[in-house]
């Protein structure tokens, strides 16, 4: 493939829609409600879905236009920050089965924002504490969708009567 059409647009859109693909599969393993609803499964399954199709239209842009001056040579740091999120990926789902839901979505949040070159600490320390809150109030108070527990520790032991 020629530099112009394999670009940051391409790679970063296939990427996308591979990993899309790959959560409508784990979406569709979510059992649904006990009345046989959607229920749990379509907040994800809707997720996936628009990670596809905007994977899609992103490869597509990329295929119609080449990437400019600066972008050449890009790619090796477009794969770095994708393996970098991958790596972050698997580290948020082994904390949350160790530390619980609040505490990990903290810290993967503070190491997503970092790995795109954010390295303002307050705006990091405002990312720890406001992701996990709203991700929380979204998931598991207003949806009623049931949190994690961590088995060594987790907030939410304090904070549960409150």
């Amino acid at each position: 493939m020629s530099t112009r059409t394999l670009n940051t647009n391409t790679v970063i859109g296939g990427f996308m829609a591979v990993f899309g693909l790959a959560a409508i599969v784990a979406s569709l393993d979510i059992n649904p409600d006990p009345d046989g609803t959607w229920g749990a499964r379509i907040f994800p399954l809707v997720g996936s879905v628009a990670l596809v199709v905007l994977g899609v239209v992103e490869c597509v842009n990329g295929l119609k236009s080449p990437p400019p001056a600066a972008e050449r040579g890009a790619e090796d740091n477009v794969m770095g920050r994708i393996l970098a999120l991958l790596i972050l990926s698997f580290a948020y789902v082994w904390l949350i089965g160790k530390f619980g839901y609040l505490l990990s979505t903290g810290l993967a949040a503070i190491g997503a924002l970092m790995i795109f070159g954010v390295r303002n600490p307050v705006g990091l320390l405002v990312a720890a504490i406001v992701c996990p809150a709203i991700y929380h109030l979204i998931f598991f108070v207003l949806l009623g969708v049931f949190p994690p527990y961590g088995e060594w520790f987790d907030p939410l032991d304090i904070t549960q009567g409150y």
